[in-house]
């Protein structure tokens, strides 16, 4: 999980490498490194840190036409200057920044210490600087085509070589590499974000190609032979991936919420005057005929597209009756799972490109199973490998917490289930417009959610020094409280946990004293008996209580603490609604406990090694 920003040109370049390497950040940023042409061979400097203790510490009269920086996220050795990338060989004369493991690299260093090598990091990538050095013979092209049949495992690389200075060689198994095509220059990135200030024009790397650039252009190549580049147009643009006035990201995309939900429910619903509601089907996803053939849903994800899963479970059965199962991908692909006739395979993801989803689609494709990817990157690995995709059109999400691709996920399930639910006629007529009507309206809901939120900063920091925290709920307020006990750790650091309310009783509520914040999502509806009973039971134990509830409860004030009230007139999707209050909890309490909101630690955003 690491970011990788290079660029060949016939101009100055080494400030734009700089800046993307800021627009990287999100990937990793225990420690960060860049190399350049000099003019006198290759030149290195690494740091511990971020990309800003970085550029402080740059010789000011350094100039280059070819640079390659990469940010670190750990695996292979601890976060020092050593195992900082690039990394190179003895010589100096090549180095290699690399995202990915290579599962082979200790019988690989066991063979180069045995031929004399030395080494200076605890890094599995340096070895990969050692093979390219042994097997250069004046083609740098050629080495990297050499050695690469020797790496197990997954890689992202980039390569220069001081003989070569114009010449950038990028390489891709498993993790994913973008090609951008500039104005006399092409760069070679993670992703797209650090190209948008520069081009919109850019070519994604498949598994097992070679890319070779240089200022004029560049070629793929895969097992020795050309191959024409697919070049597509990046739909995103720089603005669009800037903090527009927002002191963070994650903030401004919690923002973005209602724009997010509009753009996609729009998109793909609309609401006659009379009959059923009509879902517009883009050439790319499923095809109405190929529902009547499936028989049972299998969702497969992780972390924050995990808990959209659960609920896309209660939406697919409670409308369209089809047997649905949210699975963590790594536990399916690994246990030999049983793969019935007629299932469809979902991917959640808002990367595209998160290794253990991936790999689980792989498996899926491999026994000739359908799939559909529900993904925000719609040039993403997952997308161009998955028979159809559905695109959440959120834009891009550049804070490490999901917030708005979160819920564009529970929409576009939604959107899924309303599909099956028309097609196969398991709701009347009535049902089905009620519940596209609520789905229309929840991008105006979610704004009037937002605006009246101020007061969630006043209940963080009140509550930001409690050590740990419980978020409870039934129903869609389960995985919801499993999203918003996500969100405070992963940004705040305070220990939380969230549960179904039913299991409080069986273990959970031994926690509970005058010192333990528990957050309830208390909406009216057929649970709300029970809630209301383990909320009691829990205030009966001087629990500190904050609640989510219904606009027009009365009487929850004689029961809770704190009180965040929403319309919850749209049905299934106030799990949508819910959402934002959670958030910007987690968002003022890591404030004010001083976090780094965007960049928590031990966390990058799209997790691309296993």
């Amino acid at each position: 999980m690491c970011g990788i920003m290079g660029i060949v040109s016939k101009k100055e370049i080494l400030p734009a490498v700089i800046d993307g390497l800021r627009a990287l950040e999100y990937r990793g940023y225990d420690s960060v490194g860049v190399v350049w042409q000099s003019g006198e061979g290759l030149r290195v400097k690494r740091v511990v840190g971020r990309v800003d203790k970085l550029a402080g510490e740059m010789d000011p009269a350094a100039t280059a036409r070819s640079a390659l920086g990469h940010t670190r996220w750990a695996t292979h050795g601890a976060p020092t200057e050593c195992n900082a990338h690039p990394h190179r060989d003895p010589s100096g004369r090549f180095a290699v920044v690399h995202n990915g493991i290579i599962d082979n690299y200790a019988e690989l260093k066991q063979e180069l210490l045995a031929q004399g090598a030395t080494f200076s990091s605890e890094t599995d990538t340096e070895v990969i600087a050692h093979l390219i050095a042994r097997a250069y013979k004046g083609d740098l092209l050629a080495a990297v085509e050499e050695v690469l049949p020797r790496l197990v495992g997954v890689y992202a690389l980039g390569v220069m070589c001081a003989d070569e200075p114009e010449l950038l060689i990028g390489a891709r198994k498993g993790s994913p590499l973008t090609i951008g095509l500039g104005d006399g220059e092409t760069m070679l990135a993670s992703d797209v974000v650090p190209f948008l200030s520069h081009t919109r024009q850019a070519c994604y790397l498949n598994d097992g190609e070679v890319a070779v650039l240089r200022p004029e252009g560049f070629e793929v190549r895969k097992e020795g032979k050309p191959l024409t580049p697919d070049i597509r147009t990046i739909e995103w643009s720089a603005e669009d991936a800037g903090r527009e006035g927002y002191e963070h990201y994650m903030l401004k995309e919690i923002y973005e919420q209602p724009k997010a939900l509009k753009t996609l429910i729009d998109a793909r619903l609309s609401l006659p005057e009379k009959g059923l509601p009509r879902i517009h089907v883009p050439e790319e996803d499923i095809p109405d005929a190929a529902l009547d053939t499936v028989k049972r849903i299998v969702l497969l994800a992780h972390g924050t597209a995990y808990h959209a899963a659960m609920i896309g479970r209660l939406l697919i059965e409670r409308v369209a009756r089809i047997p649905c199962y949210p699975e963590y991908a790594s536990d399916f692909r690994y246990r030999n799972p049983i793969m019935e006739p007629g299932t469809l395979y979902v991917v959640i993801t808002q990367s595209g490109e998160t290794i253990d989803t991936l790999s689980a689609l792989r498996l899926v494709k491999d026994t000739g199973h359908p799939t559909l990817a529900l993904v925000n990157v719609p040039s993403s690995t997952m997308a161009r490998e998955a028979d159809y995709v559905f695109p959440l059109m959120a834009g891009p999400e550049i804070g490490v917490a999901s917030t708005k691709a979160f819920t564009s996920m529970v929409a576009a399930l939604y959107i899924l289930a309303l599909r099956f639910g028309i097609r196969r006629g398991t709701e009347s007529e009535a049902s089905l417009r009620r519940r596209a009507g609520d789905l229309l309206r929840v991008s105006s809901r979610m704004h009037e959610v937002l605006l009246k939120c101020d007061f969630l900063k006043d209940i963080a920091l009140k509550y930001k020094d409690k050590e740990h925290f419980l978020f409870l709920g039934r129903g869609a307020g389960w995985p919801l409280a499993l999203e918003g006990a996500l969100k405070l750790k992963e940004i705040s650091y305070i220990h939380a946990e969230g549960m179904n309310s039913s299991e409080i009783k069986h273990g959970p509520l031994a926690l509970v004293d005058e010192e333990m914040p528990v957050l309830f999502i208390t909406l009216k509806g057929e649970r709300y008996d029970r809630l209301l009973s383990n909320l009691n039971e829990v205030k009966a134990r001087h629990g500190r209580i904050i609640a989510i509830v219904s606009q027009d409860d009365e009487d929850i004030h004689q029961h809770a603490d704190e009180v965040f009230r929403i319309h919850d007139d749209c049905g299934v999707m106030n799990s949508i609604l819910c959402s934002a209050p959670l958030q910007l909890l987690a968002y003022h309490a890591a404030v004010a406990r001083g976090c780094d909101v965007d960049k928590p630690k031990n966390l990058a955003k799209s997790v691309t090694v296993e």
